[in-house]
Formats: C-alpha cells, sequence, structure tokens
C-alpha cells in the first residue's frame, strides 16, 4: 500500500484499516485472546492489541514533545530502534496483566487520540516538513501513518494467520 501524502487519504487509510482491524478483534475466541505464540516469543492476540495502542501513545508523545522543542526519546527512553525486540519484550511484561477487554479500550481510545491529532492538522502541517524533534526526514503524517494504519494493517494480517493456526484441524 502507497503511503498517504495529504489529510484526506492519512484519515481515510487510518479509519479503514481501524475498522478492519476491530471487525477481526470482534471474532476472536476468548480461549484465543491469551493463547502464546510458540514462533513469536509467547506473545498473545491481546498482546499485540495492547503493543498497537501504546505505539500509538509513543507517537503521540513523540509529537508533543517535538512540538514543545524537546527532543523526543525515539523509540522510548533507553532504547534505540535496534532494540526493539528487547523493548517489546519489556512492554510485555509491562502489559501482562492488563486484559483483552482493557487493551481493546486502550487501542480505541487511543485510536480516537489519533484521528483527533489528525484532524487537527492540515496537508501543510503533516506533511510539508519532517517532524519536529523525529530525527528523520519523516513527515508528521508519515509516523501517524506508521503509528496507526500501518500498524493496524500489520496487526490484522498476523492475527489472521494466528488465528488460522489455532483453529482445530
Amino acid at each position: 500500500m502507497t503511503a498517504a501524502t495529504c489529510k484526506a487519504d492519512l484519515l481515510s487509510a487510518t479509519q479503514t484499516e481501524f475498522t478492519a482491524l476491530t471487525s477481526l478483534l470482534d471474532t476472536v475466541a476468548r480461549s484465543a485472546q491469551t493463547t502464546p505464540d510458540p514462533n513469536a516469543e509467547g506473545t498473545t492476540p491481546k498482546d499485540i492489541v495492547a503493543h498497537r495502542a501504546h505505539w500509538i501513545e509513543l507517537f503521540l508523545g513523540w509529537y508533543a514533545d517535538g512540538q514543545a522543542g524537546k527532543h523526543p526519546a525515539i523509540p522510548a527512553p533507553g532504547y534505540k530502534w535496534n532494540m526493539l525486540k528487547v523493548y517489546n519484550a519489556d512492554l510485555r511484561v509491562t502489559q501482562r496483566d492488563m486484559t483483552w477487554g482493557e487493551a481493546r479500550q486502550l487501542l480505541s481510545g487511543n485510536h480516537r487520540k489519533l484521528v483527533e491529532l489528525i484532524g487537527a492538522l492540515d496537508d501543510h502541517q503533516l506533511y510539508a516538513a519532517p517532524m519536529k524533534g523525529g530525527n528523520s526526514k519523516w513527515p508528521t503524517g508519515r509516523w501517524a501513518e506508521a503509528a496507526g494504519a500501518s500498524h493496524y494493517r500489520s496487526a490484522r494480517k498476523y492475527l489472521r494467520r494466528r488465528l488460522n493456526q489455532l483453529k482445530p484441524t
């Protein structure tokens, strides 16, 4: 899928992918929600949902810090991009007591915040220049897409495969 280059396309992709993901999440059997995947460090479908919600929070924090003239710790304080496996494992530990319902609620709430931010910005603010504090050439819109639509799409693809593996043979 081609990255969005304007607000309308970004909002459309974000909503389309979120709707597709939540439709799939509505079909996840209770027994599958916390079933570990032995091929993915024991990650559960609940972990996938909570992870996506968390990364939206990270993006929103990076954006706010950049706008405030701060230097965001990207991806997170104490971590570098080449440490994502460690960060994600640490995140699963932090979120281990979160329920399926709490993860879904967090994802929905953070999705709303993401859409509100996108809606509050214009094409120029989203795409004319690199995101302040982002330390890359990516504009805010591209960061927003990575945290939202792209992450929703990858979660849906993984969960479809995982749910097919869990079906009785």
